[in-house]
């Protein structure tokens, strides 16, 4: 294994350098290159500690949000002359860290700038889980929470300390979404991504504004909704590894989760209701288990998925682009890798590939991304704790 400072290792990485992968797989992953567009730093004045999540509050407010993986939120003006970043909130006393542990993931309330309510994903305890709870702001539009504010809305347990998901999106729909890796070790060995008796490996969708079920609700349209099988009704779609971003595109009605990789491939989904994306029976488009002719029915395969011959080794999920300072990124998905540091401009024709660009090498460790209130987009890189933007 190389000695690389990877906390958020969603695949294994002496699996993932070790294994080969064909000259079609890099044909599959850049159709293009794109020199114009490059990265500079968003707020040079500022650095974080181990950054995982960024955010804005939705809020008319323009403040951006970073999430630090240790159990903090910075918040400051969305301003590239900001000196300075405040804690927005510290819950450090109860978050576990390390590794693929740690507060990882923040959401804004679609009603935040009237009732100041925010959602994070954070793991804790012994036994590890994860807890989806409810903040409050001090004030909806100031720069504080209360951290004695918190209502839990759901845990569930955590068997390893890896594939922990994390992101939180709440939906046009106004419902919450929570992205829930598989459980972690090597190969999902519980079987959690098929199981529909079990949390892990999903998207889950609740309704935070309902008491149905103490702090949320089942939204009527679930897809296991009055089940008799015993099946989770907060499941909205399963078969996944270990959805490390998840993000709406503002102009469609597209919902994109990137998906990282056992051993050969990473991938994109669009995420659809019900929708099965195969693992542990597919990895990427390739079968896993069993390692051939393997029954691909019922299964959502990725619209892109790409192999680790070029370095490629940890799929960070991004935003499509809204923004206008750089037009011909205008509907483009951006999304990178955490270990190899490259970033592309992925366009679809449908659910089919147009062209997959490559905009750019870089040295970041990207760990996120993240969308302004303009749609430009942002990304964090770990190891420097620097935000970095699509410039050109």
């Amino acid at each position: 294994m190389r000695n690389i400072r990877i906390p958020l290792l969603f695949a294994f990485l002496s699996l993932a350098i070790g294994c080969s992968s064909s000259d079609k797989e890099k044909e599959e992953v850049t159709t293009g290159t794109d020199d114009r567009v490059k990265l500079v730093e968003a707020f040079p004045s500022l650095t974080f500690s181990s950054p995982v999540d960024i955010q804005h509050a939705g809020d008319a407010s323009n403040r951006i949000f970073v999430v630090e993986q240790a159990g903090v939120i910075r918040v400051f003006d969305n301003n590239g002359a900001a000196s300075s970043s405040s804690t927005f909130l510290d819950i450090k006393n109860k978050v576990s860290s390390g590794g693929e542990m740690g507060l990882l993931g923040l959401t804004f309330h679609p009603d935040f700038k009237t009732n100041g309510y925010f959602y994070v994903n954070y793991t804790t305890g012994s036994p590890l889980q994860t807890v989806i709870a409810r903040y409050k702001a001090t004030a909806p539009g100031g720069n504080t929470a209360d951290a004695s504010s918190e209502t839990i809305l759901m845990r569930y347990n955590q068997p390893y300390s890896n594939h922990n998901g994390g992101a939180l999106q709440f939906g046009k729909d106004g419902y919450l979404y929570i992205a829930a890796g598989d459980g972690g070790s090597g190969g999902d060995p519980q079987g959690n991504g098929q199981s529909k008796k079990a949390y892990l490996g999903k998207i889950l969708r609740v309704d935070v504004n309902s008491t149905q079920k103490g702090n949320y609700g089942i939204p009527a349209d679930n897809p296991f909704v009055g089940n008799r099988e015993g099946f989770l009704e907060e499941i909205y779609a399963y078969g996944l590894r270990n959805p490390w971003r998840m993000s709406f595109d503002t102009g469609s009605d597209r919902f994109f989760a990137a998906d990282v990789g056992q051993g050969a491939k990473e991938e994109i989904n669009l995420i659809v209701k019900g929708g099965n994306y195969g693992w542990k029976i597919k990895e990427g488009k390739d079968c896993y288990s069993p390692s051939s002719n393997c029954d691909g029915t019922g299964l959502i395969e990725p619209v892109l998925d790409y192999g680790r011959s070029a370095g490629d080794v940890s799929i960070t999920g991004g935003y499509v682009y809204r923004g206008q300072v750089i037009k011909n990124l205008i509907g483009k998905y951006i999304y990178g890798d955490y270990v190899s540091g490259r970033v592309w401009a992925l366009e679809l024709d449908g659910n089919q590939v147009k062209s997959n660009t490559l905009l750019m090498k870089s040295s970041a460790r990207i760990s996120t991304f993240g969308q302004d209130p303009k749609g430009e987009v942002y990304l964090a890189d770990y190891i420097s704790g620097k935000i970095m933007k699509l410039a050109l």
